[in-house]
């Protein structure tokens, strides 16, 4: 198949730069469901900029491109394992030019191959069929949601929400806890892939091939179905909202499955995909590999236009716009309350799980004192004269630093971090007792914030790999929000609070 190749390197690349239609349309609608001037309200905005940004630059709409799971069905006579290998060049060339981030890593060094490719990556399951041509399915599920994903073994006794049995209503308990547990943290609002029954595989295989599912289309199984309904209009009563701002847009999509199980075992398997739902197909000539169609494109395909954000209602009276430029003194980081929204020129330095464990132990690489450090693996490329350039660097989810980021703060000096999603009591903490301020940028706005990323101006502990390397990078025009201030005062502990309470108004039995 001499154009497979080529085919797959085209699904690649519209696949992590440009959402299919049907989520359009999803965002559209959690747009017109939000209310004006709120920070949810303004966070749907900067992600339909972020959303056409991607598709005119064509980059990545996040910089986190995932794990890869191509879903691959083949007429009888399909060679598989040459099939493989051109998947696997594609990937390595979609990597090359800066489409996907390197993102296979080595459990046991901790290296990064570099090209995406490595024992277990990419995700590739074959099928075969009697038609004759072949259906190629990607997904590429980002690691904040992926990390959301939670199992039930049931009966169990769910937070907030009592006992569940092994029955409807067990379930439907186990799907409300699986959007509160999730938070901010997956990239709010997001899309539900669920599985019940099986073995624990099977289980989750099944949630996630929900994913794979038209978020327009209804499920065949009437109680199912209406499942399906209760949950979409429960979940965003919880008043999580996008990124876990509160609002009224929290769930985007739900879909559910099940298969037989044995009799000792009940498996409720949840798949949490962020808003940034990357998911194409293609089908394929048999004979030369050549696209024939594409798949997820059926509809209208909404195009965001660019709007002037409004003053947010929420911070009008009380909240205020802040310029931080490092190094920040602690006098500084004091005068700010959550709600605030902090403009950044100037300095920013990445750091992600590999840098955190490094600096427990050992010196940092540069002065941190009074500098702003970016929990952000971005998508970098160097040219031909060794520059480096961002083409993607949104913010990742911050709670894996929790046990060290508050050390780390005091050690260094640190004044500020951005992420997303929040942190937790000991960071909290430690904001509170060293003078320092967590700061909320947009969930997967990659091309938004690589926007204000106006020169690298240089690297440290590369033998990280390009995602967990510390980059020096100059910005203009950061925005992100205070959600955690040095007064012992989170967004994200309140937000919580109050959708636990929310879903503590759904324990009575529902479904029989």
């Amino acid at each position: 198949m001499e154009n497979l190749r080529k085919s797959m390197y085209e699904l690649i690349v519209e696949t992590s730069t440009n959402l299919p239609h049907d989520v359009r349309r999803a965002i559209q609608k959690a747009k017109e469901k939000e209310n004006e001037g709120t920070r949810a309200a303004l966070s749907l905005a900067t992600i339909t900029d972020n959303i056409e940004m991607a598709d005119t630059n064509v980059s990545p709409i996040c910089q986190d491109t995932g794990m890869l799971t191509f879903e691959v069905k083949v007429p009888v006579n399909v060679n598989q394992v040459e099939m493989k290998k051109d998947i696997y060049e594609a990937v390595r060339l979609a990597t090359k030019d800066g489409k996907l981030r390197p993102n296979s890593v080595d459990s046991l060094t901790g290296e990064n191959s570099g090209d995406n490719i490595g024992p277990g990556t990419p995700i590739i399951h074959f099928e075969q069929w009697e038609k004759d041509y072949i259906d190629i399915r990607l997904i590429m599920k980002g690691g904040g949601c992926e990390n959301k994903n939670i199992q039930y073994s049931l009966p169990a006794e769910i937070e907030g929400l009592g006992r569940a049995g092994r029955d409807l209503d067990g379930i439907r308990k186990c799907i409300l806890h699986s959007v509160y547990q999730a938070q901010g943290q997956g990239c709010s609002a997001g899309f539900l892939g669920v599985g019940i029954g099986g073995d624990r595989i099977s289980s989750y295989q099944l949630a996630k091939e929900q994913l794979f599912r038209d978020v327009d289309d209804l499920n065949g199984n009437e109680r199912l179905a209406e499942l399906e309904e209760y949950i979409m209009e429960k979940a965003n009563t919880l008043g999580i909202g996008t990124m876990g701002f509160g609002g009224e847009a929290t769930l985007l999509g739900c879909k559910i499955g099940s298969s037989n199980r044995l009799p000792a075992s009940f498996f409720v398997s949840v798949a949490y995909n962020c808003w940034a739902f990357r998911r194409l197909g293609v089908h394929l000539n048999a004979e030369t590999g050549a696209i024939q169609s594409w798949l997820y494109k059926d509809g209208e395909k909404v195009t965001f236009q660019p709007e002037e954000a409004p003053e947010s209602q929420e911070d009008k009276n009380e909240a205020k716009e802040v310029v931080l430029e490092a190094p920040v003194t602690e006098e500084q980081i004091r005068e700010l309350k959550v709600g605030d929204v902090v403009i950044i020129n100037g300095m920013l330095h990445t750091g992600r799980d590999a840098i955190h464990h490094h600096l427990m132990e050992n010196e940092a690489p540069i002065d941190l004192d009074g500098q702003i450090i970016y929990h952000c693996g971005p998508v970098m490329l160097k040219d031909e004269a060794g520059n480096w350039s961002v083409k993607a660097a949104g913010p990742t989810t911050s709670i894996r630093e929790e046990p060290y980021q508050g050390d780390i703060m005091k050690k260094f000096g640190i004044r500020a971090v951005i992420g997303k999603g929040g942190m937790g009591p000991k960071t909290l903490q430690a904001l509170e007792e060293h003078g320092g301020v967590y700061l909320n940028a947009i969930g997967g706005a990659a091309q938004y914030y690589a926007d204000c990323i106006k020169s690298v101006e240089g690297v440290d502990l590369m033998e990280f790999g390009i995602p967990e390397a510390m980059w020096h990078l100059k910005v203009e025009g950061f925005a992100a929000i205070v959600t955690m201030d040095a007064h012992g005062n989170s967004l994200h502990k309140d937000v919580d609070k109050t959708s636990l309470e929310r879903l503590s108004q759904y324990k009575e039995k529902v479904f029989v």
